[in-house]
């Protein structure tokens, strides 16, 4: 049976692999790491990227942590337990260009016993600027990595995300989903747990190579005063799903995270405008109207 140190370790080098990737992406700036210790037990990696030229702000944070569960996150999980462990990679990438799209990813594992125990992930777009032919690449990267390893995973795993990543106060999605799912077993999905977790390798493994084509799409296209105002108005709405509504955030701060790595999610900069209207014809609005659920891209 799969350990919860073999997982960890898995985890800790594809956390490598995606630093790697991404600096060489980038080509000027370096991520600067941060090892810490949790009061409670464990501690992570927190590496950050700053400034580059084509990363503003991204972070991929390892991390492995252990100790006693607070008590409301016992209620929502619907346990009793209260020792845990639970480890992870989650990486958030914020762009300088608005022609290119924020993306998150987290792949984790979270065990109280060896009966209760479940794997957990998934990766999402965010474009400022919703391209067709960008979704349609994305989705079937996703799609791919997933009839890998069943056929149902993807269409379940899309519709999850649709239902996620929505800011229900706005009344539309994040970006344009792409896959999510929690709580993995063996019960739910008829593979064992080193099937899953060949799953979350491979999902975490996929994410650069994906980035990477998406970038290159467009780091080199011109932008105006106002698609830079638009980028800073969506990373508001990103602002708002992740402090409101994200259950990785809420998780971190009830077991005592280190406040940092948490929020190494928020962009370096954002705006919110007042009652702000797109144009009607706009490519603001033409975003606006496809940041919906159920929309099929492959």
């Amino acid at each position: 049976m799969i350990t919860k140190e073999q997982i960890a370790e898995a985890y800790k080098e594809i956390q490598n692999e995606i630093t790697y990737a991404l600096e060489n992406l980038d080509g000027k700036a370096k991520f600067q790491e941060e090892v810490w210790d949790r009061e409670g037990g464990g501690g992570g990696r927190t590496r950050i990227i700053q400034n580059g030229n084509v990363l503003e702000k991204g972070g991929v944070n390892f991390s492995a942590v252990h100790g006693k569960l607070p008590e409301p996150i016992k209620k929502a999980f619907g346990v009793t337990e209260d020792e845990f462990f639970a480890t992870g990679v989650s990486i958030v990438i914020h762009p300088n260009n608005p022609h290119v799209p924020i993306i998150h990813m987290n792949i984790r594992y979270f065990e109280l016993n060896d009966q209760i125990r479940w794997f957990g992930g998934g990766i999402d777009l965010t474009p400022h600027y919703v391209v067709e032919e960008d979704a349609k690449f994305f989705h079937q990267q996703m799609k791919n990595v997933c009839d890998k390893h069943s056929d149902t995973f993807y269409q379940e795993f899309k519709t999850w995300a649709d239902n996620y990543f929505f800011i229900k106060h706005r009344n539309e999605t994040r970006g344009i989903g792409g896959v999510f799912y929690d709580k993995l077993t063996p019960e739910k999905t008829g593979m064992s747990y080193e099937q899953i977790f060949d799953f979350s390798c491979d999902l975490g493994r996929t994410f650069a190579p994906t980035y990477i084509e998406l970038v290159n799409r467009h780091r080199e296209q011109e932008f105006t005063s106002q698609e830079k105002d638009w980028q800073l108005l969506r990373r508001g709405r990103y602002v708002e799903f992740n402090l409101v509504y994200d259950s990785g955030t809420k998780f971190g701060l009830e077991t005592n995270g280190r406040i940092e790595s948490i929020l190494m999610s928020l962009p370096a900069q954002a705006n919110w405008f007042y009652d702000y209207k797109a144009e009607e014809g706009s490519e603001e609005q033409k975003t606006l109207d496809l940041l919906k659920k159920n929309i099929q891209w492959v």
